[in-house]
């Protein structure tokens, strides 16, 4: 049976490794359609913002319905709609408007991938096993990430950011073929209703509210410094004196490395609050990443090798702790009632994934040019630390958690 689930979540991974070849592209390519089209820092942001209000969208409503709906072919048909989203920008987008449209409708598919994944694989899993699995899952989701920055990085370098676009698309549509083997013989589990209810399981859970906002602040803090790493090593490499089209590609390829990182601290951070408990894993990782948040801006005009060093721990600690939320609120909620919770934490969740994006870009547009001593340039350090209040907001919830009488319902008091 455990030979059974490692190969199954194996192949899980490989569809979401492809899947995700959209997820964050547009990052890659930020730098030369902010000046192709003409905008600015916050306009530019918007179109990364939009992409999460179409996650939203679809995220809430389609992981509420898997406690209803076979989530197979929820899973299958938005990954192609993603695909097709995508494959329209790359062909249609030509000015703020129509990339916002098109992003819109690539977020609107993402949505129905992620979260209804994360529920089968906690449907596959115990809770004893249940925070290493998710870990490796969400591993794979930060690794497909990564490989969406360098692919499309290279491809645009290479044949213009068009092609790059169309080439992510093709590989959307191959991981949505790989999931139908994943789902030969899928049978949905049978929902077993509470007693509690819809509101009592979800609406007036405090512990799985608690972890939700703070699932919440570390969406806040990851989402703000992914969509803009990969400009801000472009900025810092310009600084440098490369030219622009070259740091482009190469900020590409680092913010890629820098975020791939986070694919084994994923499965390390779910194996470790298998043992020592979720909230105590989560309070620590997010100190960590909070205190990088307020220092990695800085660096923009240090020595390249140092922001390599400090980038790599920095992308290692900002996404280490999300399968922990994941995994404590599957222990906080009735089984029959975990989409729908779902569908609430990718509310809450990706909401502030959607708004840090566009603060951050408000910061950097408000902040431009500032130098609060001779030679230090201001306005990347202090669009980082808009990010860095995520960072600091979770060990908040946590410390309300664990002083929740309610939170000993997590599996074997793993608080």
């Amino acid at each position: 049976m455990i030979r059974s689930n490692s190969r199954w979540l194996f192949l899980l991974c490989c569809c979401q490794l492809f899947i995700m070849l959209v997820f964050i592209n547009y990052s890659a390519i930020l730098p030369i359609l902010r000046q192709e089209w003409g905008m600015n820092n916050t306009q530019a942001g918007m179109i990364f913002s939009v992409y999460q209000i179409g996650y939203i969208a679809s995220g809430v409503l389609l992981s509420t319905l898997t406690d209803r709906i076979n989530t197979k072919h929820i899973f299958i048909t938005a990954a192609f709609c993603s695909a097709a989203g995508n494959l329209l920008f790359a062909l249609y987008a030509n000015d703020f408007t129509s990339g916002m449209l098109f992003r819109a409708l690539t977020g609107i598919g993402m949505g129905g991938t992620y979260m209804p994944g994360l529920k089968l694989v906690a449907e596959r899993f115990d809770p004893v096993r249940r925070g290493r699995a998710i870990g490796i899952y969400v591993g794979s989701l930060v690794l497909g990430g990564s490989l969406s920055l360098a692919v499309t990085g290279w491809l645009t370098g290479l044949y213009g950011w068009r092609f790059a676009f169309m080439a992510c698309s093709a590989g959307v549509a191959v991981g949505a073929l790989l999931s139908f083997p994943l789902f030969s013989g899928y049978r949905p589990s049978p929902r077993n209703h509470s007693e509690a209810g819809y509101s009592g399981e979800v609406i007036r859970n405090r512990p799985a509210l608690l972890m939700i906002l703070g699932y919440a602040a570390h969406m806040w803090e990851m989402y703000g410094m992914r969509s803009w790493l990969a400009p801000f090593f472009s900025a810092a490499l310009i600084g440098w004196g490369m030219e622009a089209a070259a740091a482009t590609g190469l900020a590409s390829t680092i913010a890629a490395l820098l975020i791939g990182v986070g694919a084994f601290s994923t499965a390390i951070t779910g194996t470790l609050s298998d043992r020592f408990g979720r909230t105590a894993t989560i309070t620590l990782v997010m100190f960590s990443s909070a205190a990088l948040s307020f220092t990695f801006g800085w660096l923009i005009n240090t020595n390249l090798w140092l922001t390599l060093l400090i980038g790599t721990a920095y992308g290692y600690l900002i996404v280490a702790e999300s399968p922990v939320f994941s995994t404590g609120l599957t222990e906080l909620v009735a089984p029959g009632y975990l989409g729908a919770a779902m569908g609430m934490q990718s509310l809450i969740g990706y909401s502030m994934g959607m708004i840090s994006p566009t603060v951050f870009g408000w910061a950097l547009d408000t902040f431009r040019g500032w130098q609060p001593f001779p030679g230090i340039n201001g306005e990347w350090g202090i669009a980082f630390a808009t990010v860095g209040i995520g960072g600091l907001a979770g060990p908040l919830f946590m410390w309300m958690l664990r002083r929740s009488p309610e939170s000993v319902k997590m599996a074997g008091g793993n608080r």
